[in-house]
């Protein structure tokens, strides 16, 4: 419950959203679809998917041509979100927390440890939300499938569990993108 201060505009809120789906749930169009609805003027799309692989190369070239002419600005941020140079802006878009955390654990570039990696990762979206007028965070469902990991995938998932838990307590708003329908979890407004 934030108010932007110093502004002609006293009552404009600051926003954290979180917006969580599985694949294909919707979740990457709808939180584009909330940075519109804030326009309030230059828009940063932080993008944390590395491409390594053709699906990966074809789905970075997917949510490239979803934001064209949205106005938005990119920024490649695979590691260090909390050391990430943001230029001024009014609206960030942060895709995705479960890419983030796979390049922290996983990358040469990332920390490898797994509470490093969540405490930098939950900071670097408290500085955003600090930085920016409002912020859209998407993260991704994969806790409710019932299937039975390796360790090391298993340690991912509690890390991404711990880190979704974090954000949607600080957020505004939490959504979850079901089939395409945006369904409210919690609103703070």
């Amino acid at each position: 419950m934030s108010v932007l201060a110093g502004t002609p505009d006293e009552k404009e809120r600051l926003m954290l959203v979180l917006v969580i789906g599985g694949s294909g749930s919707g979740k990457s169009e709808y939180a584009e679809q909330r940075c519109m609805e804030f326009s309030r003027g230059k828009k940063l799309y932080i993008a944390a998917m590395q491409p390594s692989d053709e699906e990966s190369i074809v789905r970075v070239a997917r949510h490239r041509e979803m934001r064209n002419g949205r106005g938005f600005d990119t920024l490649e941020c695979y590691t260090h979100l909390e050391e990430a140079v943001i230029p001024p802006c009014d609206t960030v878009l942060l895709e995705c927390l479960s890419n983030l955390l796979a390049n922290e654990m996983f990358s040469p570039a990332g920390r490898q440890d797994a509470a490093q990696a969540v405490s930098a990762i939950t900071e670097g979206v408290k500085r955003l939300a600090k930085l920016a007028c409002h912020v859209v965070v998407v993260t991704n469902q994969v806790f409710s499938d019932g299937v039975i990991y390796t360790p090391e995938t298993e340690v991912y998932r509690q890390c991404l569990a711990k880190i979704n838990r974090e954000i949607a307590e600080i957020a505004d708003e939490v959504v979850e993108a079901v089939h395409g329908i945006p369904v409210r979890l919690k609103e703070n407004f």
